[in-house]
């Protein structure tokens, strides 16, 4: 069974070159502080997308063409500080967003503030310095001495659910909300393909050992720039001996005694629940 986490939603359509001169009516803008957006909250469904015109003073810098969809063409700006937000609208982080707005925005408000970073963390080129601009051609920008072009970075990094028996395998992260558990992932390191990395990281991170790894689904995961490739895996022997570095509790669980686990909004979650319903 395919799975489609939300962020695979792809939020735009990114036509290049950028449209111009479009009608006012034809815009629309998602407005990013702090790695946050702001967003209309409603009785029913909110909204992250803020029609054109912005009230003055509410955004900064160079706005930043993200792409169009349904002949709207879609724009990030940072919004500065101290500016306060219009009536209605309110900050938030995009994670927390989950059920306060449709799929489609919160696949807009993530790769707003992706690109909105990616431009922040390359206005200089990182090979001699000079300054970059974006290209009119496609997501990327180019030094304007040396030529030298940068696209956004894509962290490739592995999540997978380990099955034993009717049991399965979830650890605690340090970084993780109190009392969650989840399933193991783990950064892709060079030289690695991705089934590499799920033996070395589960070893790692619990000591045991993995077999029969099956793909599950991927989801991009823009806190900042990584991509999920999900896997489920038997377990192949060992005890579970956890590093006490990125792991700090883990164990066996049976779906009756299941610990609290991450919200909806993320590929883990979709594993586990695949798990529980048989389906994996």
């Amino acid at each position: 069974m395919e799975h489609r986490p939300f962020y695979a939603v792809h939020p735009l359509l990114p036509v290049y070159p950028e449209p111009e001169d479009p009608s006012p009516a034809r815009k629309r803008w998602i407005l990013v502080r702090d790695g946050s957006v702001l967003f209309k909250s409603n009785p029913a469904s909110g909204t992250v997308l803020m029609p054109n015109p912005l009230p003055a003073g509410l955004a900064c810098g160079a706005p930043v063409y993200l792409g169009t969809r349904d002949d709207i063409i879609y724009y990030a700006a940072e919004v500065p500080a101290g500016a306060t937000p219009p009536g209605g609208w309110q900050q938030s982080p995009v994670r927390e967003l989950s059920g306060k707005v449709s799929d489609s925005d919160m696949a807009v408000a993530s790769y707003a503030v992706r690109i909105l970073d990616f431009d922040r963390s390359n206005t200089f080129c990182g090979r001699c310095g000079a300054k970059t601009r974006p290209l009119t051609t496609e997501r990327a920008r180019i030094c304007t001495a040396c030529s030298r072009i940068v696209y956004p970075r894509i962290s490739p990094a592995i999540i997978v659910l380990i099955k034993k028996g009717e049991e399965v395998l979830l650890a605690r992260s340090p970084r993780s909300p109190p009392g969650v558990f989840s399933v193991i992932a783990g950064f892709n390191e060079p030289g690695e393909n991705l089934e590499q990395t799920v033996h070395r990281e589960v070893g790692e991170e619990v000591g045991v050992a993995v077999q029969n790894l099956r793909y599950f689904g991927s989801e991009p995961w823009p806190f900042p720039d990584s991509l999920m490739i999900g896997f489920v895996a038997d377990h192949a022997g060992g005890e579970i001996r956890i590093d006490n570095r990125e792991i700090e509790a883990a164990g066996w669980f049976t779906r009756g005694t299941l610990p609290p686990v991450p919200s909806k909004a993320s590929i883990s979650r979709a594993l586990i629940e695949a798990w529980i319903r048989r389906e994996v």
